[in-house]
């Protein structure tokens, strides 16, 4: 299938001299560009300049032909081809009023205008001119003008009207354009825009070749005319005509020149002010940002103004950055003040130091900054420890003001004769509550003192670190040759250090006023003289207390201060450590001592550690919370503290100190078992009491319960368990409190024995000689005489009594009380006048029954008793099967009471 011939359909632009650059848009224009063999533009080939796109898209520059022409492409394919647009070629005519480097023939234009009678204008020819340099070459009929005027009613599309329309003149002469041919011929609108601003200087830059050649010229004419001129008038009447035409071409132009040099004059002007923008914007741009704070903006304008108009010789460029160096003055005046203004973050002081630095405020900003920061902390130190002296005083003439209240006899009101008796004594309820309970001042005032320490200093040291280090010039200067004065350094340090023991001497002054009692009275005064109350910082706040010194130490020590100052908080946090450590024990000492109050005489039944009351669970409680929060609060170690037992006489005391908490709860039971409760306050409350306390007797035998119980099984434990904690040297803590409770369980066991067998032992004598009974004179015996049976229901009662309570001391007491009534009765058969044998066989019987029922607790005190009483009697002779039958008999009837003698056996 033959290809068809190329065929041109469209070109942009469709108008233009010589050299245009156009695009031409068709189809079939060939395979390649190997394929294109000719293009003709108005008649004149266009080929060395053809560049080949597409087949339906070729790019030529036109060639010097004139009016318009057909665009005619030819293939090896195709042939020859056809268009159905053209192009118009033209030649520029240069104005009057535009420059040119080369002579104008002006015959056809100005000699035909003037030859008419009229100037012509410049604008007339302008508006031929396409200000985009493209053409519309589509084939869409154009706009017509009605249609345009209804469109824009008061516009025009001439531009050399004062209501043009840039929309009119598009829709008009560039309706089918295409977008990106529009925004070509904007780039090339700019582009004549930024030539014709160059100036005339740019012109004949670029024009200089022709205007040396015209000057050549004009220097060759003027030889000629001399050479021909022998009279050299003519020269002298072209010179006069010349003179003339410029003093009318003056006169006729004098306005409008006039006015070009204003306007070329606003033009420099304009361009200076574009040109040096950045320093005439300067001070307005300084003061916008530094209301929005850009401070490094404003910096950096200041550094760059500097750099290039510091040494300026122009006056306005003088008077200018007078006015800049005005504003930064105050700029940095500000800075100076903001960096003075504390509390401040650290890295905003840095800023601001960096920024001082930059614009070379003069001195040592950071220096300042850190004398500035630590007569900061001194006196929020000082009005810390002024405020809460000052509060602590006041609230102790509170409570004394209450207190006199208190012990004041009271007035009608007061005693109830009064109306308003309930409410006299809620307000004085609520009042002494609400002092109870307030939080104390020492410990509100170590909380300030706290956070004003961790949330500051670090801040402070860190910034110190900084400068020395050179962080804080070097970042901004760049100048590392800078070095810091070692004289500077020692003066931080001892900032540092006065700081530091400021604050651990505060401290000392409120918890630790012993501590500070061989400083001057006027260094002492310095600390603060707290108010002496009668009631200390409650024990309960004071682990709160160390916790805040060790937290704050923690954070101090993490920072690296020097050894001096570590030393120094170190010190502090362990004495405040020793300090709540003793004060704990103490009042665990205070506490057990008074848990008399609290016992209720309930028994527990154990069968495996017998009965106790409530009393040694709350003991062993005591003390296990006692311990658990010390190691909570003390014991534990943190990162860089001493060890609590590290120094001997902290450890000394610590064991002295739970020695005495362990033996502490012998001095309760004591208490409880020798001393009656005291009448306190409230008549009906002390009755009350009265009627719930057990007999002395029952007393004693629960009190010595609770005495081996914890002797035997609390106190190990504890031990065990302050052990574990790393109390040291308790082995010794162990054997003295066991002393000491086994010294009170001899008491309490002698007292119990002493309480049950006296009346035992006391009612023997008169029971056994009950009617007048005689040894002498007594008859044969037929049965075991009451007054025994009354002893053994005695013991009975002794016997159950322990056992219900704790059945492992039945053996123990039972002896003991055995041996008494052995004792006695063996006293009373020596101290007979006599036996007859009856009586011998009477005595013989009631040894012999006592001794059988009683077996298991004859100790050998007991037996040498009973020997003794049987050695005086006389042989028993025949009588045995008799006393055999009595006793058995004895047995018999006494069988059910003296199985209590005979099941414990086993304990």
């Amino acid at each position: 299938m033959p290809i068809p011939p190329p065929l041109v359909t469209g070109v942009s632009p469709k108008e233009g001299p010589p050299g245009t650059r156009i695009t031409i848009r068709g189809e079939n224009l060939g395979h390649d560009a190997k394929d294109l063999v000719g293009l003709k533009i108005c008649g004149v080939d266009c080929l060395l300049s053809a560049e080949w796109k597409t087949s339906s898209k070729i790019v030529a520059r036109t060639g010097p032909g004139k009016g318009k022409g057909e665009i005619i492409v030819s293939t090896r394919t195709g042939g020859v081809g056809s268009c159905t647009v053209g192009f118009r070629g033209y030649f520029i005519q240069i104005g009057p009023l535009q420059e040119s480097a080369i002579w104008i023939d002006e015959s056809q234009t100005v000699l035909s205008n003037l030859g008419r009678g009229r100037a012509s204008s410049p604008m007339l020819i302008k508006d031929n001119e396409d200000p985009l340099g493209l053409s519309d070459e589509g084939t869409q009929p154009k706009f017509k003008e009605d249609e345009l005027l209804e469109m824009f009613p008061e516009a025009s599309g001439k531009m050399s009207l004062e209501n043009f329309s840039p929309a009119w003149y598009l829709l008009e002469n560039h309706h089918s354009t295409s977008f990106d041919d529009l925004k070509a011929g904007l780039g090339y609108m700019k582009r004549k825009a930024a030539q014709r601003s160059e100036g005339p200087i740019a012109f004949m830059k670029s024009n200089l070749s022709s205007t040396i050649d015209c000057l050549s010229s004009l220097s060759a004419m003027n030889r000629m005319f001399a050479t021909d001129d022998i009279r050299g008038d003519c020269m002298n009447s072209y010179a006069v005509l010349l003179m003339q035409a410029k003093s009318c071409a003056d006169g006729l132009f004098q306005e409008v020149l006039g006015r070009k040099d204003k306007a070329d004059s606003t033009r420099n002007a304009l361009s200076v002010l574009h040109r040096f923008k950045f320093l005439f914007y300067l001070p307005l741009h300084i003061e916008r940002n530094i209301q929005r704070g850009d401070y490094n903006l404003v910096i950096n304008d200041f550094v760059r103004a500097r750099s290039l108009f510091a040494d300026t010789q122009v006056q306005i460029f003088k008077k200018v950055y007078k006015e800049v160096e005005e504003q930064i003055n105050l700029f940095r005046k500000m800075l100076h003040n903001k960096l003075l203004e504390l509390p401040n973050s650290l890295e905003e002081q840095k800023k601001l130091i960096r920024y001082l630095v930059s614009l070379e405020s003069g001195g040592e900003p950071a220096w300042e900054c850190l004398n500035n920061q630590q007569n900061w902390l001194m006196t929020m130190l000082s009005h810390c420890r002024n405020e809460h002296i000052i509060e602590g005083k006041k609230l102790k003439k509170e409570d004394c003001t209450i207190e006199r209240k208190q012990t004041t006899p009271m007035s009608p009101h007061q005693t109830g004769y009064g109306r308003n008796k309930s409410s006299n004594l809620t307000s004085g309820q609520d009042q002494s509550t609400t002092t109870r309970f307030k939080t104390p001042q020492k410990v509100l005032f170590i909380e300030e003192l706290n956070d004003i320490v961790t949330e500051n200093f670090p801040d402070f040291w860190k910034l110190g670190h900084a400068y020395f280090a050179g962080s804080l010039i070097h970042k901004e200067t760049g100048d590392k040759s800078f070095k810091i004065d070692s004289n500077k350094h020692l003066q931080f340090k001892q900032m540092v250090s006065d700081v530091i023991t400021f604050f651990a001497n505060l401290v000392r002054a409120a918890f630790l006023p012993e501590s500070l009692e061989n400083l001057p009275r006027e260094e002492r005064e310095k600390y603060g003289i707290w108010p002496e109350n009668k009631q200390e910082i409650p024990f309960a706040w004071l682990p709160h207390c160390v916790r805040c010194v060790r937290s704050c130490v923690s954070s101090l020590t993490n920072l690296d201060l020097p050894t001096d100052s570590t030393d120094l908080i170190q010190e502090l946090a362990f004495d405040m450590r020793t300090h709540c450590m003793f004060t704990l024990l103490k009042q665990a000492i205070t506490d057990v001592e008074c848990l008399h109050t609290k016992e209720t005489w309930n028994v527990e039944a154990d069968d495996e550690y017998g009965g106790t009351t409530q009393l040694p669970a709350l003991f062993e409680n005591i003390v296990n919370e006692t311990i658990q929060h010390l190691h909570e609060v003390v014991i534990q170690n943190r990162t860089g503290e001493y060890e609590i037992f590290s120094q001997q006489t902290t450890q000394k005391e610590a064991t002295m100190l739970c020695t005495k908490l362990l033996q502490a709860f012998s001095v309760c039971l004591h208490k409880l078992a020798f001393q009656q409760p005291q009448s306190i306050g409230d008549t009906n409350k002390s009755d009350s009491l009265q009627d719930d306390l057990p007999p002395f007797d029952k007393r004693l035998i629960i009190m010595l319960s609770n005495c081996n119980h914890v002797c035997n099984r609390v106190i190990p434990r504890l031990v065990e368990n302050l052990e574990k904690h790393g109390y040291v040297e308790m082995d010794k803590g162990l054997q003295i409190a066991q002393a000491k409770y086994l010294e009170l369980d001899n008491k309490l066991f002698e007292a119990y024995i002493e309480e049950k067998s006296n009346p035992i032992v006391g009612a023997m004598e008169q029971n056994m000689y009950r009617g007048s009974f005689d040894w002498n004179t007594c008859t044969k015996p037929v049965a075991v005489r009451s007054y025994l049976k009354e002893v053994l229901m005695g013991m009975i009662e002794v016997h159950a009594e322990v056992y219900a309570v704790f059945p492992s001391f039945v053996p123990r007491v039972m002896c003991k009380v055995v041996e008494a009534v052995a004792e006695e009765l063996s006293r009373l058969m020596l101290c007979s006048t006599g036996f007859n044998s009856n009586g011998a066989l009477q005595a013989r019987l009631e040894l012999i029954a006592l001794q059988d029922a009683v077996s298991a607790y004859r100790n050998d005190a007991a037996i040498k008793h009973f020997q003794e009483a049987l050695a005086i009697l006389t042989p028993i002779g025949s009588s045995k099967k008799m006393m055999d039958e009595i006793l058995n008999k004895f047995k018999s009837q006494m069988q059910f009471q003296l199985m209590s003698f005979q099941t414990d056996r086993c304990l």
